[in-house]
C-alpha cells in the first residue's frame, strides 16, 4: 500500500494527568502515516484524487484541541479515528504522538505512543 507521511506536526495541547498539564498546556508532536491507493492521483496529478494532507493536518490539530485527555494514548486514538472517519481514501493510519515535556524527573527527548487504526 502507498503511504503519505506527515512528520513533526506541532500542536499545543492540554493533555496529561496532572492539573497543571490541563491548565497550562504543552507542545505535542505528531508523526502521521496514511495508507491509501495513490495510483489514481499518481496518474492524474489532481488534488481531488488524493488525500489532502493539509486538511488531514488540520483535522489532527483540531482533535488535539477539542478536549483534554488524561492519557496520550487516548489523544492518539482520537486523532487516528477522526482521520479514518473523515477521509474515505485512507485505509490505515498510524499516529505517533510525542510528548517532549512530560513531567518526568529525568533527561529525555520525549515520551510517545503509537497507535494504528485500519478501516474495518
Amino acid at each position: 500500500m502507498d503511504k503519505i507521511y506527515i512528520k513533526g506536526l506541532r500542536v499545543y495541547g492540554y493533555h496529561g494527568v496532572k492539573p497543571e498539564e490541563k491548565e497550562k498546556g504543552q507542545p505535542f508532536i505528531l508523526d502521521i502515516t496514511l495508507s491509501a491507493d495513490l495510483s489514481i492521483p499518481g496518474a492524474s496529478d489532481r488534488l481531488e484524487d488524493t488525500v489532502n494532507y493539509s486538511k488531514v493536518s488540520k483535522t489532527a490539530a483540531a482533535v488535539m484541541l477539542s478536549q483534554k485527555d488524561d492519557l496520550i494514548e487516548r489523544a492518539a486514538s482520537r486523532v487516528a479515528e477522526a482521520i479514518l472517519g473523515e477521509y474515505e481514501k485512507i485505509t490505515e493510519v498510524t499516529v505517533l504522538l510525542k510528548k517532549p515535556r512530560a513531567p518526568i524527573a529525568a533527561d529525555f527527548e520525549y515520551v510517545a505512543v503509537e497507535v494504528t487504526r485500519t478501516r474495518g
